[in-house]
């Protein structure tokens, strides 16, 4: 959800400028690569309704669009990087920066990492001699290239969302920029590819922040810095109590999709359930996912995806965590349920329908559609809410029974199938008119005994408009289920 949601806003803001939307296939971290996961994401956007001006499918004037086939581009970057001076090769073995982790710890450092402090006693270009560093290259020593961060100095820039962003550089490590394999990391990777892209936005996660400094600096240090694109950093979307970053467990743990679409984990063979699967609009997520984290300063709720895109921006965008309510998820697919076509509706139902060995007509499925659409959240509830339309309840509500059913309705209900049994305008209205005049006739309060006609005709306590239900399951039944259920209950 948090990825999708995160495309959604540079979506909305790229169209809403005019602008391209670009997918990017960030795949530098070769030990990371999940088989599928881009086949997923590309038709889980897709299916959010967000179509992308450049891609590898599409392509465009800026490609390629993986960053595992633009690996030669990046090379020479971080080579401009040694050359000035902001950037050095590091040969430390896994061993050692261990090593040094743990000598750190034990003097008692809370977050040892390769620093200003720390690079001059390790075994890098800064320590070594240059015919020393020579030498290793030449005999293909591993190394990799590591960014030369200052030991003092503060680092601005303005985010969108949050205002400007102030950081020393005394609490920045040298990350990794280019790594032994020849692969750069996500750092270089993207900076060069933003600034070849010509890309004027980048809208991510909050969990991206603390990297952002060191972006700064790249383009400092590469020239770039006046075409540096406006960085944006949403907040996280969080648990429904709040406490802490949503996460794939919590939706396992209190039974709610996490994922856009089912996704079955190739390496642990984990089964994750998806909104997609669970029956809901792919609207309905897109509208909802564009109200965590940003409002329209309106009690507006619902949106089209191209109001969404006219009425989005940044300066909206709120700074803390926004809480997911699985309820008001649920509540949004029933708000785009209930504008669907009952025709369309009827032809998901009538899939259903088949399984349960029913064969109905679509005309008959369309009008059961129309009326009980206003009470499900979701197409997948159409049967449960609505065999009772197909065939005769098997059991009656027991709260019901056991609360209105009396000597009254024993006497109300025998008659009232005989009115309606003669009655020639099989109208709701008509059918109403009947249905109260029958109650008056025996001075029974209608009110007492209409939550009983809808359960022996139904079996439930709720549902539909009732007299456009009975309308709908016709005379005959209507009056044998009526009569039959007389029988039952004496």
């Amino acid at each position: 959800m948090g990825g999708v949601r995160t495309a959604l806003y540079n979506y909305f803001l790229a169209k809403k400028l005019g602008g391209d939307f670009i997918l990017r296939i960030e795949d530098t971290d070769q030990t990371r690569y999940v088989p599928g996961a881009e086949e997923y994401m590309m038709e889980a956007l897709e299916w959010c309704g967000m179509k992308f001006d450049e891609g590898p499918k599409q392509g465009g004037d800026y490609g390629p669009y993986r960053q595992s086939e633009r690996k030669a581009s990046y090379r020479e970057y971080a080579d401009q990087l040694i050359e000035s001076g902001h950037a050095y090769y590091a040969f430390d073995t896994s061993e050692e920066l261990t090593e040094m982790r743990e000598r750190l710890q034990k003097a008692k450092v809370a977050a040892p990492q390769y620093n200003a402090v720390t690079r001059e006693t390790m075994k890098n270009s800064l320590t070594l001699s240059e015919d020393e560093v020579k030498k290793r290259l030449d005999e293909g020593e591993p190394y990799v290239i590591r960014i030369k961060i200052p030991r003092k100095e503060e680092v601005r820039f303005h985010d969108a969302i949050r205002g400007w962003v102030v950081v020393q550089s005394s609490q920045m490590d040298d990350k990794v920029l280019f790594k032994s394999d020849g692969m750069p990391t996500y750092h270089l990777a993207n900076i060069v590819d933003d600034f070849k892209m010509k890309i004027t936005h980048v809208i991510r996660g909050e969990e991206w922040l603390p990297s952002a400094p060191l972006h700064v600096l790249l383009y400092r240090y590469l020239g770039w810095e006046d075409v540096m694109p406006v960085f944006a950093h949403l907040p996280l979307i969080l648990k429904p109590d709040g406490n802490g970053k949503l996460s794939k467990r919590d939706g396992d743990r209190l039974g709610f999709p996490v994922f856009p679409l089912n996704w079955l984990d190739p390496k642990s063979g984990e089964q994750s359930h998806g909104y997609r699967e669970r029956g809901y609009f792919p609207e309905a997520f897109v509208n909802m996912l564009a109200m965590l984290g940003w409002n329209p300063g309106t009690p507006q709720e619902i949106f089209t995806m191209d109001e969404l895109v006219q009425t989005f921006s940044l300066e909206r965008v709120g700074k803390s965590g926004s809480k997911f309510d699985p309820e008001k998820a649920k509540w949004y697919n029933q708000q785009y349920l209930r504008t669907r076509d009952d025709a369309e509706l009827a032809d998901i139902f009538m899939v259903k329908l088949k399984e349960e060995g029913v064969d109905a007509d679509k005309a008959y499925v369309t009008a059961i559609c129309a009326l009980i659409k206003e009470k499900t959240q979701f197409t997948s509830e159409f049967w449960d809410f609505g065999s009772y339309f197909f065939q005769k309840p098997a059991e009656y509500d027991e709260k019901v029974i056991k609360k209105r059913w009396n000597e009254n309705a024993e006497r109300f209900f025998p008659a009232v199938a005989d009115a309606l049994s003669a009655l020639s305008d099989w109208k709701a209205e008509a059918i109403e008119t009947t249905f109260k005049s029958a109650a008056e006739k025996l001075e029974i309060n209608p009110g007492h005994v209409m939550q009983l006609f809808r359960v022996l005709l139904s079996g439930q306590g709720g549902g539909p408009v009732l007299f456009e239900m009975t309308e709908l399951l016709g005379q005959e039944e209507v009056v044998a289920r009526l009569r039959e259920g007389v029988e039952k209950l004496k």
